[in-house]
């Protein structure tokens, strides 16, 4: 009787032990696998880097990559960003009409639009327009094995499919930057000055004011970041895609929420390392009000 009782009691510490187990093998294996991945992407984007400072593919090639990326991506990013703007201005009104600074709205659209709603924006619509179909695209090519048939072929994929989408990436995301910009100021000063009534020459003055070379050269120096980091992971998803049409959705899912994830954790890093430059630069900052 007493060592069925001991045996009884035993089963409840085993399976606890089992369940702990479990969880240590579930994370450790999650943790090894991350290891991996960034291994992995480290190695794929030293070989692009080195193709790109070896030889870079054809002037055919980049440019068609130059189009896709930057041409095409110019409606959505200019819509977006004037319709950002017009929000802006309607969220902010209220709160600076309350106390009396109507004519101050336009410095706060303006400084927030260039230094972080910009960049970010025209990334986020990158990654969504262009990086999604990178992954789709090269993740295609491989489960049809058309990247092993270029390696058979003697050229290098990195060289050939990566370093264009790459240097497109890098290169147009602050002429895109750029016009998410502008067409945010656009959007935030129709509704402004035209819907609201708000005084058109104190708009303009606060706007000059509140916006200085320092705010602009921020967004469009942390957009190049954020370029290549779609490029990178967008590849790296596509070229490492699963097997089967179920794989090219994943890779293209993935690349988009892994990108977009990268570029808010890049973006509070530069945020925290601009700022603190500024601040040394000019240690009052500029006031809005």
């Amino acid at each position: 009787m007493s060592e069925s009782a001991a045996s009884i009691s035993s089963i409840p510490s085993r399976n606890s032990a089992g369940a702990l187990t479990r969880w240590v093998t579930q994370w450790g294996s999650a943790v090894v696998d991350g290891v991996s991945a960034i291994g992995d992407l480290s190695i794929f984007t030293w070989h692009m880097l080195k193709w790109m400072f070896t030889r870079l593919p054809s002037r055919g090639t980049i440019l068609i990559n130059f189009y896709q990326v930057g041409a095409l991506s110019l409606p959505v990013v200019a819509l977006t960003g004037t319709f950002i703007g017009m929000v802006l201005a309607v969220q902010s009104y209220a709160q600076f009409h309350a106390i009396g600074l109507d004519s101050r709205l336009g410095a706060v659209i303006n400084s927030t639009l260039v230094k972080e709603l910009g960049p970010v924006l025209a990334a986020t619509m990158l990654a969504g327009r262009v990086g999604s179909a990178m992954a789709a695209v090269l993740g295609t090519m491989r489960v049809t094995e058309q990247i092993d048939a270029l390696t058979t072929m003697g050229a290098d994929p990195i060289h050939y499919l990566v370093v264009p989408r790459f240097l497109a990436c890098i290169l147009l995301i602050p002429a895109l930057t750029i016009m998410a910009d502008f067409m945010g100021i656009v959007g935030g000063y129709f509704y402004s000055v035209i819907i609201l009534g708000i005084d058109h020459a104190a708009y303009l003055n606060h706007s000059r004011d509140g916006v200085t070379g320092f705010d602009l050269f921020s967004g469009i120096f942390k957009s190049i970041f954020f370029g290549g980091t779609i490029a990178l992971v967008s590849c790296y998803r596509g070229f490492h895609c699963q097997a089967g049409a179920e794989g090219v959705g994943k890779a293209a899912t993935t690349a988009f929420v892994y990108s977009f994830v990268l570029i808010l954790a890049i973006d509070l890093f530069l945020t925290i390392v601009l700022n603190s430059i500024y601040y040394s630069i000019y240690p009052t900052g500029a006031s809005f009000l």
